[in-house]
């Protein structure tokens, strides 16, 4: 049991705070200023997963957001401190309706100072969470993805996934179910309809059953609309659910295995050319077949080092034929090969599609 925390007596004869009441008042001076700090029930945002590097993967995304949020929102509007909403200068003779007024202007005033990007803290490693303010966060996301899909230009170094988050509940299984219900309305509900499919991820929690989750949220949406069917290969939407700790993180998206699940380091990359692959698997051929050529011209050489002729001219017509191809199949190399090239043909095939 962790022992109380005792307060020190100065010589003046006040007592010197704890350590404990310094950081809750920071945090109080934190969530006044600037909006909530930490991922929580009622957020709208961009959940971004990193390798290693939640700082840079921070600076990157400010700067990612603000190019394209710019480019669609316009410019972000800042308010002087001199240009913030200030109380009447006049008496005002009833108290109560000046009181009200002042926690207006408080109010107003907090909402100046909120930017529209605001990184908050996920509660988990390596995956950064940006607070959105008066944008669409799936809307900008996709805007995103489709102009590097477009243009294969590399923006960002440390940056994965960038996943749009629509809506944030609490990560109990009534919870979600309750919030589901409304929120998955735009897309599925009649005459709304699409095929769907359903992405879990979980960090930080184990109180919550994967499989219960989808099994509820697939018959919220078919309940909705009896037409909306489940594809795993190529679906119209994609029900993202993303729970960290406590908090559950949902959005419906577009063209997810298009952009690669919205991989920011896959989405950049050509395809691979067929022709390029054809040419690298005969490279793999004829590289086969030359082992197999020095490998039958050593055995020559060591037949003939010691002095074996064979007694017939059956034998002579068995030993011949090592240098061709059907007897590197016999062998086990070829057939290795043909095996890796039909499952790099399929790898690529999946990556087109």
């Amino acid at each position: 049991m962790a022992a109380p925390v005792q307060s020190t007596t100065q010589p003046g004869g006040g007592k010197r705070k704890g350590k404990a009441q310094y950081v809750l008042a920071k945090r109080a001076r934190r969530c006044d200023a600037g909006g909530p700090r930490q991922l929580e029930p009622g957020l709208q945002g961009i959940l971004i997963t990193c390798n290693m590097n939640e700082r840079k993967c921070v600076e990157e995304a400010y700067s990612l957001l603000n190019e394209y949020g710019d480019d669609m929102y316009g410019p972000e509007k800042f308010t002087d401190k001199d240009q913030q909403p200030s109380g009447s200068e006049g008496e005002d003779d009833d108290v109560e309706a000046a009181l009200k007024k002042e926690v207006g202007d408080i109010k107003a005033s907090t909402e100046l100072r909120l930017r529209r990007f605001q990184s908050v803290e996920s509660g988990a490693n390596n995956v950064v969470f940006i607070r959105t303010l008066g944008i669409e966060p799936e809307k900008l996301v996709h805007h995103i993805l489709q102009d590097m899909y477009k243009t294969k230009k590399k923006k960002t170094r440390v940056i994965l996934r960038m996943l749009p988050i629509s809506g944030t509940c609490k990560a109990f299984l009534e919870d979600m179910k309750k919030y589901a219900q409304t929120f998955l309305e735009p897309w599925f509900k009649t005459p709304n309809k699409g095929t769907f499919q359903i992405v879990y991820k979980s960090r930080n929690n184990s109180h919550v059953n994967r499989e219960e989750v989808i099994r509820e949220l697939a018959g919220i949406v078919c309940t909705l609309n009896s037409e909306n069917k489940v594809d795993l290969t190529n679906p119209q939407y994609t029900v993202v659910v993303e729970i960290i700790k406590a908090v559950c993180c949902l959005s419906v998206v577009k063209d997810y295995m298009l952009f690669r699940k919205y991989n920011l380091q896959e989405v950049v990359k050509s395809p691979k050319d067929p022709s390029q692959l054809n040419s690298k698997q005969g490279n793999g051929k004829e590289a086969k077949l030359e082992s197999a050529d020095k490998s039958d011209q050593s055995n020559t050489a060591e037949g003939k080092n010691n002095q074996q002729v064979p007694e017939n001219t059956e034998e002579l017509g068995q030993t011949k034929p090592t240098s061709n191809p059907q007897v590197v199949n016999e062998g086990g190399a070829k057939p290795e090969l043909a095996s890796q090239a039909t499952e790099g043909s399929k790898s690529n095939e999946n990556d087109l599609s």
